[in-house]
């Protein structure tokens, strides 16, 4: 049951895809006046599932769910109609509009598939908007590692501004210092503010994939319920029902220990 949903959603898709791409050359057919013989969605060879002629155009359906076409006169397509192309140019014809006609009659469906992006994208943006921690929402500050607390970061410390500039979102803090060369944080730490300067070396080492600020999460309480198959910490003597209060990471030698 799940291939044929997968199946439909599929041939779905394609066939949005198809309708919009083909509507876009035939839009700017009828544009310039040019004759529409069929309008298609997936090909037709030797017979097809649907069909209905109005006006000058047959509209129809086939059956093989490969994509679709526009049948445009004057203009060798996948009808391969070569016999018309004997005759003088009509001018209902595709071969007898200005090159600019013919070129926009030819990109209009890619022209249509980008809107189309355009206006998914647009829509998305609408109802989901973007998601990102406001770095103002980063409660129990940071996390950083031996780089950062060698120029003055610390665990805890709450982003305020970089070179006294407030940065909206958290995750671009770190692409801030770098791309901009920034010169000083400022945390806030035990109720005060402490300016924290920016050494050359350390955006050089950010580069690198050190110095990390990252969100500090609230640990406790941590109760072990369960074990999983391979695990270290069941080796090492922990039990279901210990509550974990402290990790001390064992951090680069010479320098301290941090408690998390």
């Amino acid at each position: 049951m799940t291939i044929l949903i997968k199946i439909f959603q599929f041939l779905l898709s394609l066939s949005i895809l198809v309708i919009i791409h083909e509507f876009g050359h035939f839009i700017f057919a009828k544009l310039f006046k040019t004759r529409v013989e069929k309008f298609y969605l997936f090909f037709d060879p030797w017979f097809s599932l649907f069909k209905r002629k109005i006006g000058e155009t047959e509209y129809g359906v086939g059956w093989v769910p490969l994509g679709g076409y526009v049948k445009i006169s004057g203009m060798i397509d996948e009808s391969m109609d070569k016999e018309q192309m004997k005759q003088p140019p009509q001018p209902h014809e595709f071969r007898s509009k200005t090159s600019g006609q013919r070129l926009l009659i030819m990109t209009g469906g890619v022209l249509f598939n980008f809107i189309l992006a355009l206006l998914i994208y647009v829509s998305v943006l609408y109802v989901w908007g973007e998601t990102y921690l406001p770095t103002a929402n980063v409660k129990y500050g940071i996390v950083t590692d031996s780089v950062g607390y060698s120029i003055g970061l610390r665990n805890g410390d709450k982003i305020l501004s970089v070179d006294n500039q407030t940065i909206e979102n958290f995750a671009e803090i770190t692409s801030d210092i770098v791309l901009n060369n920034r010169k000083t944080i400022q945390v806030g730490r035990d109720g005060e503010v402490v300016n924290i300067d920016i050494p050359v070396e350390y955006i050089a080492q950010m580069l690198k994939g050190n110095g990390k600020i990252e969100v500090r999460r609230p640990f406790s309480p941590y109760i072990i319920s369960a074990f999983q198959k391979k695990s270290p910490g069941k080796v090492a003597g922990l039990l279901v029902g210990d509550e974990v209060i402290e990790i001390i990471a064992s951090l680069i030698p010479g320098t301290e220990s941090i408690a998390h």
